[in-house]
């Protein structure tokens, strides 16, 4: 089960000076290629003894700042960032043979730009993230249906739904991206770049296939 890749390629001198603007020029390609979902990553974090958990979130939005996820703060994915902070992103755009990682570090997004978020979501998924205790264990379908049901009743078609207590976004700041091309014979391209840690610079390393 192999597949060869024939792409041209990712040379350094087509790169944009910072991987922000890298990222904003792929996935503008990988939306026009009509790819379901591209803001669909793989975020990975560790607890305390250095346990992995990995899950598919939805990027909300990114610039010069991050890449921002929305989650209950009572998830595993939340229990294992107010340990530790550092989180992999993975964008597997595999059916135009790209992937770009992330290494950051993980925190909280401002309440106000939670509330934003969260009033921009179908009413449903507002309702769902007040009847959904993520990540915990649950008896039944039944139960979360039910759940839903209650909400339902409680906050009936036009009247506004608050923001859930516990819940809100992650903002990772990259400390290194990479930007993975596949290429003929598995020599693909890997191109990573490196926060210099002054916050603005970053170095450009090419790493063996």
């Amino acid at each position: 089960m192999r597949e060869q890749y024939r792409s041209e390629g990712l040379s350094e001198a087509e790169l944009a000076p910072d991987p922000y603007e890298q990222f904003a020029i792929w996935f503008a390609e990988v939306f026009a290629a009509g790819l379901r979902e591209p803001n669909a990553m793989v975020v990975s974090t560790a607890d305390p003894d250095g346990r992995p958990s990995s899950r598919t979130v939805l990027l909300k939005g990114y610039d010069h700042r991050g890449f921002v996820f929305y989650t209950n703060y009572g998830s595993r994915k939340a229990a294992d960032l107010a340990r530790n902070p550092y989180v992999s992103l993975l964008f597997p755009w595999h059916p135009i043979g790209r992937q770009v990682i992330v290494a950051g570090t993980a925190e909280r997004v401002d309440p106000a730009e939670t509330a934003v978020y969260f009033h921009s979501r179908p009413r449903g998924s507002q309702l769902g993230a007040w009847a959904s205790a993520q990540s915990a264990v649950v008896a039944s379908r039944e139960e979360i249906d039910a759940a839903y049901e209650r909400l339902l009743a409680r906050y009936p078609e036009g009247e506004p739904v608050p923001v859930p207590t516990g819940w809100g976004g992650y903002r990772v700041t990259a400390e290194s991206v990479e930007f993975w091309q596949g290429r003929e014979n598995r020599l693909h391209d890997r191109l990573r770049y490196v926060s210099e840690g002054d916050g603005e610079g970053w170095r450009v390393e090419r790493l063996s296939p």
